[in-house]
């Protein structure tokens, strides 16, 4: 079964299960090598939006998923890879398991640009539920972002 690597909004089993019901939580590891950014300001309505970018002296939290390929279209669909906004990526993924491969979606964008504190915050969150650690979390917290109509 294919395993999405979530760092995003999707790190919220909840969440997940409302663009992929069919999805069910695998686990929890990084991706060593990748740092989370953000970027696309100028396609959406709120601020940047985040992707992941390679760089070899950091790692990002992520949450992996079984996916079917049902829910798989679906993601697509919700995601906007149809759209040209995110395209897929595989990746390998860290766990305490050992290594898993896996596929992310990374924005078709530049890096830059602040997101909203809203996002921010709906980042923190997910991160939280899933379990990451404090200090991740607290990263994801103070991160620089701005306001609704800056």
């Amino acid at each position: 079964m294919p395993v999405y690597a979530a760092y995003g909004s999707n790190m919220d089993p909840k969440q997940m299960a409302e663009w992929a019901p069919h999805s069910p939580m695998r686990g929890t590891g990084w991706l060593p090598g990748w740092r989370l950014t953000f970027g696309g300001e100028d396609v959406s309505w709120e601020g940047a939006l985040a992707t992941i970018v390679e760089d070899a002296d950091e790692q990002v939290f992520v949450v992996l998923y079984d996916v079917p390929e049902w829910d798989e279209a679906s993601l697509d669909r919700w995601i906007g890879t149809d759209l040209g906004l995110y395209r897929k990526l595989r990746l390998r993924v860290a766990t305490l398991e050992g290594d898993v491969l896996a596929w992310s979606y990374v924005l078709n964008s530049y890096e830059g640009g602040l997101p909203s504190a809203r996002y921010i915050g709906i980042l923190a969150d997910s991160a939280e539920k899933a379990g990451a650690p404090d200090d991740y979390v607290a990263r994801l917290r103070t991160r620089p972002c701005k306001k609704l109509g800056d």
